[in-house]
Parts: structure tokens; sequence; C-alpha cells
């Protein structure tokens, strides 16, 4: 049985998993609220707050408590990055993604948690906290979404069959020449901007039918939201047709075309 299963078939356990990136939410809407975020930049010249940096200590213990066999990677603690090259299962997590969405504040940021396994992600949890939301699941294990903070809230959710016009997801922060071409060749489309992994949770709500992603993100960017869209019908490729691969020697993911039901 894979971590995945296991999650999956004990309650107790999902509900503290989903609690715990519900209760990450909060932490960062703590600071989201205080207009105090401490901006700094990081090597590559991205943005980190006070609330990636205090979310990533929260997530991190709560993991540590409630699965205290796996080891976690964080966009926060680049030490962390080898864990994935030395183990087939780990959380995969970014404490705060759309920090560009945070600081500029609207609310489209969110939570993930990723598991991987065999260079895969098995298992996602994203929370919303502008929203209280939390989405999770994985291939073959279906998706949810809780609305409220108790699991039996928690409702199914699938993608839908590509609408026409097709209804096409761009980043809010990242919509280059490349992406803006290959939308004009899908014909008759309706762009939807929005920001973060909140794109991949669109279509698996059914609400989106296709994003195109010819700009770089890396793998904790993606991961935790490709679970939740293969666990609602959903696909996630590379450009090139082949799959996503994570735990490789560079973090940045290829171009990829994410989609619901063809």
């Amino acid at each position: 049985m894979s971590q995945a299963d296991t999650i999956m078939s004990n309650p107790k356990l999902l509900s503290e998993l989903v609690q715990l990136t519900s209760d990450a939410g909060d932490v960062i809407l703590k600071i989201y609220h205080s207009d105090n975020f401490n901006v700094q930049n990081k090597l590559d010249e991205s943005p980190v707050t006070a609330a990636d940096l205090a979310a990533h200590h929260y997530i991190m213990a709560g993991l540590k408590r409630l699965t205290p066999s796996i080891p976690v990677v964080s966009e926060e603690d680049a030490n962390s990055l080898s864990v994935a090259h030395n183990n087939t299962c780990y959380w995969l997590i970014d404490p705060l993604d759309g920090t560009k969405e945070f600081i500029n504040k609207n609310g489209e940021f969110t939570v993930n948690l990723a598991l991987i396994e065999a260079n895969k992600p098995s298992f996602g949890l994203v929370g919303v906290p502008v929203a209280n939301h939390v989405y999770w699941g994985g291939n073959r294990l279906g998706a949810f979404r809780q609305l409220q903070n108790q699991l039996e809230d928690a409702s199914y959710i699938q993608c839908v069959k590509t609408q026409i016009p097709i209804r096409v997801l761009a980043s809010k922060s990242h919509l280059n020449d490349a992406t803006k071409q290959l939308i004009d060749q899908l014909g008759s489309s309706t762009l939807i901007q929005a920001g973060s992994s909140l794109k991949f949770i669109r279509i698996a709500e059914g609400l989106a039918d296709y994003y195109p992603r010819l700009a770089p993100t890396c793998e904790w960017d993606t991961a935790a939201a490709q679970a939740v869209l293969e666990g609602a019908g959903g696909s996630v490729k590379q450009a090139s047709g082949q799959s996503m691969v994570y735990g490789k020697a560079d973090i940045l993911n290829p171009h990829f075309i994410a989609m619901g039901l063809s």
C-alpha cells in the first residue's frame, strides 16, 4: 500500500493533515492582515515574506508530528533539496504559493503540501486561506473540497468536458508572449487569469479547461495541485506530452499543459 493510500484510508490522519493545511493558512492570514510583511528577496530575486517563513515552520513542525517517518522538502529550506535525491517518498511543500499575489493583497495565494512517491505526486493538499477552503486528492483517489473546518462537510469535485469557447487559464504574473501565441492557436477561447496553484484547482472544480504554462515554475509550485487535479480526472503533462517528473536534479519544471476532460 502506498503512503497516499494509507493517508486516504486513515480518517484521523487525513483530518489532521487537512487541519494542518487550514491552520497554516491562518498563520499566513495573521500577517496578511497586519501589513507587516517584511518583504525580502532571495538569491534568485524572488520575494519572500514573514508569512512564507512562518507557514514553513508551522507546516514542518506539523508534518514531523503527524508523519515522522516521511522527510520533507520545502521551498523555504534550500538544504532540504537533497532529501528528494535520497528518498523515493517525501513531502514537497510550498508554504505560501503566490507570494506576489500575497504582497499585492489580491487573495490568490495558496498553501501546498504534496506527497511524492516514485517521482510522482501521489497525494496533495491545497489550502486557500482567504476563502477558508482546503482541497485534497490524488490519482485514483478522487478529489475533495472542504469549505469550512469540518471534514464531514467535504464534497467531491470533478473536471468537466472541455467547453467551447475553451476556458483558458493564465498566470497574473507570467503571461508571456509564448503563452499568448499558444492561446491564439487554440481558436475560440475565453481567458481567465488567476494566481498561484489556483489555476489547477479551477480546472479540478470544472470552472476552467486548459492551463498552458510556458514560463518557469518549480516542482513545489505544481505538485500538490497536480495531485488534486488528477484526482478530479484531469491531467498535467509536459509540453512534449511526457509525464511530469519530481525529484529531478534541477528543481525547475519543464513547460507543461494542465487540462480537464477532453
